[in-house]
C-alpha cells in the first residue's frame, strides 16, 4: 500500500484533468491517450505558461527537442532531450537554462538533479545519484524522466568549474542559487513538459544531489513539502553562510606568511592521524571508523623549537593553522539566519594529498586567488567580490569575517537567503515525503559535523520516532566529498532503489550495505551515530562487522 495516498491522488486528478488543460494551452494535436513514448517533436518551440510555475516568471519556452540516445550504465536509452529557457521578471535577470531527458518506455517516474559549487552549468541528466552504485543503472536508464537545470545563470567561459559567482550582483539571479527559487520552477516546468510529452502526470517524483545540491535537496523538503515525494541529500552544504566566514577566517589564517602546510607537510598530517586512529575500529584499513575515539594532537608533528625545519615536522603556524582548520569557529556578532558558528572540518579532511583541491590546496591564498588554493578559498573569494560587497576589484584577503565592519549588515542579510537551516520537516513527513541523508566522514569540502548538526536538530524539534518514520542519516566512514579523487573509501549504495521501496510500498532502509566501488569491498551503511566495529572474519566483507554506538 501507498504511504503517500495524498499525493497519488493530486496526480491521478490533474491526470484527469489533462485534456482540458492540454486544449486551454492550444495543444489541440495531443489527445487524452497516455503513453510510454513522448511526443518529442510537438515539444519544439513549446511555450511555458508562467501560471505552470508556483514562483514568479514571465513564463518559458522549450528552445529545441530531439530525439537521440546516450549509453546509460551500460544501456542504449532512447529518450526525447528537451532545453528549455524559463525568463525572468528582472529583465536584466539572466534566464534560468533547464533540460529534460524522456526516455522511450518511461516508468512513469521523474528525478531532479541539484547541482554543485556555484552551479552555472546543467547536471548531465544520464548520471546517478551521489555515492550511487556501480552495479545498478542510474535513473534514467531505470527509464526515469530526469531533469534539471542550471539554477538560473550561466558561467562564464574563464572560470573554474562551478567557481563562477559574478551573477550574485543580480538580486532574482541570487535568490534563484541561494534561496532555491530556481528549483520549484524548474521542477513546475519541467513536469509541465512531462504532461505534456506522455499524457499523465508521473506517479512519484524525487529529488537528488550533492553538496550544493545536497542543499538544494533540503531546501525543497524545507519549503516545498508536497513537490517532492522522495528526497536523496548528500554531503550538504545546508548553513552556507555559515561556511562561508568560516573558510574566510582559514584564507586569513593560511595567507599569512610561513604558515601555509606544504603539499609534503599535508600529506604527513594525513599520514599521521591514519597511523594514530586506523585500528581504532577493530581493524587497520586505512579507514577510520571510530571518529570519537581518535584524539590526533597535531602538536606531535612539532618542528624541534617550533621552527620550520622541512617536510617531516609542522612549525607552530602550521600547527595553529591545521587547529584553526579543525576548530569550530565562531563570530562574535548576530546574523538574521540565527547561526552562530561553523563547527569546523576533522583532521581527516583536506590533509588527504589525493584530493588537495578542495582541502588546503597546494598553495596560499592570495590576492587574485590562485587556481591552486582549495576550492573553498576560491567560492570565498567569489563570495566577497559578488555576493557581498558586489565589487570585482575587492581584495577578499582585506575581509575579516571576524571584524566586517560595514558589511555585518550585509552578511546578516544574505545569512537569511544562505542559511537553509529550518528543521522544523513535519509538513514534507505528513505528506508521506522520505528523506536519505548521507555524508562521508572524511569530507574535505563540506565539514560532516554540519550535518550531524542538522541531524540532531531535527531529531531535537520532531522527536526520534517522527523523524525516525521518515528519515535516515548514514555517515560514511573513509569517504570523501563526492568521492573525488582516489578516497580511502569511494562509496556506492543503491540509495534510489531504498528510497522508492520506502515511498511507493512503506518499506524503510533495512541492514543496508554500502560498497567501496575501488577496492572490492563492503562495510555495514551504520545510521548515524553509530560506526562499523570488525568483529571477525573476512575483513573485505560487510558481514565481518557490526553497527556500534
Amino acid at each position: 500500500m501507498s504511504t503517500t495516498p495524498t499525493r497519488r491522488l493530486a496526480a491521478l486528478a490533474a491526470t484527469v484533468l489533462l485534456p482540458a488543460a492540454i486544449l486551454l494551452l492550444g495543444t489541440e494535436s495531443a489527445t487524452a491517450t497516455t503513453t510510454t513514448v513522448p511526443a518529442c517533436a510537438e515539444l519544439n518551440q513549446r511555450k511555458i505558461p508562467a501560471s505552470a510555475m508556483s514562483l514568479p516568471t514571465t513564463g518559458g519556452r522549450v528552445q529545441s527537442a530531439l530525439v537521440t540516445t546516450s549509453v546509460v550504465s551500460g544501456q542504449t536509452v532512447e529518450y526525447c532531450l528537451l532545453d528549455a529557457d524559463i525568463f525572468p521578471v528582472d529583465r536584466s535577470a539572466p534566464a534560468i537554462k533547464m533540460r529534460v531527458a524522456l526516455p522511450h518506455g518511461w516508468n512513469h517516474k521523474a528525478l531532479m538533479f541539484g547541482g554543485g559549487g556555484y552551479n552555472g552549468t546543467i547536471p548531465a541528466l544520464t548520471m546517478n545519484v551521489p555515492f550511487g552504485p556501480a552495479d545498478q543503472p542510474a535513473p534514467l536508464a531505470r527509464r526515469y524522466a530526469t531533469f534539471a537545470s542550471d539554477s538560473g545563470h550561466q558561467q562564464g567561459p574563464a572560470a573554474v568549474p562551478s567557481l563562477d559567482g559574478s551573477f550574485g550582483v543580480n538580486d532574482e539571479a541570487l535568490k534563484n542559487f541561494a534561496a532555491g527559487d530556481a528549483l520549484k520552477k524548474t521542477r513546475d516546468a519541467s513536469l509541465f513538459l512531462v504532461r505534456l510529452a506522455y499524457g499523465q502526470n508521473p506517479a512519484e517524483v524525487y529529488f537528488s544531489g550533492g553538496s550544493t545540491g545536497g542543499r538544494e535537496a533540503l531546501i525543497v523538503a524545507q519549503r516545498w513539502p508536497q513537490a517532492f515525494d522522495g528526497v536523496i541529500s548528500a554531503y550538504p552544504a545546508w548553513n552556507n553562510l555559515a561556511e562561508v566566514l568560516d573558510v574566510g577566517y582559514l584564507v586569513q589564517v593560511l595567507s599569512r606568511p610561513g604558515v601555509f602546510p606544504s603539499p609534503a607537510k599535508q600529506t604527513l598530517l594525513y599520514n599521521s592521524v591514519i597511523n594514530a586512529c586506523d585500528g581504532l575500529d577493530g581493524i587497520k584499513d586505512k579507514v577510520v571508523s571510530n571518529l570519537r575515539a581518535c584524539g590526533f594532537d597535531p602538536h606531535v608533528l612539532r618542528c624541534p623549537g617550533g621552527a620550520d625545519a622541512g617536510p617531516d615536522c609542522l612549525s607552530d603556524p602550521q600547527i595553529g593553522a591545521v587547529i584553526a582548520m579543525s576548530t569550530p569557529f565562531r563570530w562574535p556578532y548576530r546574523v538574521a539566519s540565527g547561526e552562530t558558528e561553523y563547527p569546523g572540518f576533522p583532521f581527516l579532511s583536506g590533509a588527504d594529498m589525493r584530493t588537495p583541491f578542495l582541502g588546503f590546496g597546494t598553495t596560499a591564498p592570495a590576492n587574485p586567488m590562485p587556481v591552486t588554493s582549495g576550492y573553498g578559498m576560491q567560492y570565498w573569494e567569489q563570495w566577497v567580490k559578488y555576493f557581498l560587497t558586489r565589487d570585482p576589484g575587492y581584495n577578499s584577503l582585506d575581509l575579516d569575517p571576524r571584524h566586517p565592519g560595514k558589511w555585518l549588515g550585509r552578511i546578516s542579510h544574505l545569512s537569511t537567503i544562505q542559511d537553509r537551516n529550518n528543521v522544523d520537516l513535519g509538513p514534507f513527513a505528513r505528506t508521506g515525503g522520505k528523506l536519505i541523508l548521507l555524508h562521508g566522514a572524511a569530507d574535505e569540502l563540506v565539514s560532516h559535523r554540519s550535518t550531524n548538526d542538522y541531524y540532531q536538530r531535527v531529531l531535537a524539534k520532531l522527536g526520534p520516532s517522527s523523524t525516525h518514520a521518515f528519515m535516515r542519516y548514514y555517515l560514511v566512514p573513509g569517504a570523501n566529498h563526492a568521492n573525488f579523487g582516489t578516497p580511502a573509501f569511494a562509496a556506492g549504495w543503491d540509495s534510489l532503489s531504498a528510497l522508492e521501496r520506502w515511498v511507493e510500498t512503506g518499506q524503510p532502509p533495512a541492514n543496508p550495505i554500502v560498497a567501496d566501488i575501488t577496492h572490492d569491498r563492503t562495510r555495514p551503511l551504520c545510521e548515524y551515530p553509530a560506526w562499523p566495529r570488525y568483529r571477525a572474519g573476512d575483513p573485505y566483507a560487510a558481514s565481518s562487522f557490526v553497527c556500534t554506538r
